[in-house]
Parts: C-alpha cells; sequence; structure tokens
C-alpha cells in the first residue's frame, strides 16, 4: 500500500498495473479525464471485457466513496494519498 503514492516509477508495479493506477486516478480525481494517450495504451494492454471490468470496479469504488462520505460513515483508514484532504 505504501508504494502506491509511487506507482508511476515504483518497480513493485508491472507496466499494466501502472496503466490501470493511472486509470483509476483520471477516474477519480476531480477535474481530470482519459485522455487518448492513456485510453488507447489501456485498450492495447487490455481486452474488452477486462477494461469494462475494470471501469465498473473503478467507478463502484468512487460511488462507494461519495455515498459512505454523504451518509459520514467513517473511514477504516487502510490508505490515504499523502498530502489528500481528508
Amino acid at each position: 500500500m505504501l508504494a502506491l503514492d509511487d506507482y508511476a516509477t515504483s518497480p513493485l508495479f508491472t507496466e499494466r498495473e501502472r496503466l490501470a493506477l493511472s486509470y483509476a486516478d483520471a477516474m477519480t480525481i476531480t477535474g481530470r479525464e482519459v485522455d487518448d494517450a492513456l485510453f488507447a495504451a489501456l485498450r492495447e494492454a487490455f481486452d474488452d471485457d477486462t477494461l469494462v471490468e475494470l471501469t465498473a470496479t473503478i467507478a463502484w469504488e468512487n460511488a462507494s466513496s461519495k455515498f459512505n462520505r454523504a451518509l459520514r460513515v467513517p473511514s477504516q483508514g487502510l490508505w490515504r494519498r499523502q498530502g489528500a484532504a481528508n
């Protein structure tokens, strides 16, 4: 979990894992979008079924986060990006 802050350069992640994490960031961080270059790299690295499943999983986690925040469900403290607000 600690290596997630540096996933883009960490040797602990494969190229596919880095792509998936970049995709999650692009889908999650407000004001960012999945640009054409990232989408093209994703299409090259993952088949359609895997990309749909990955997208659904990221979207589900984002929705769960919004849901829990709205209802004041406390975080379990599993991980938080350095410098991120609560």
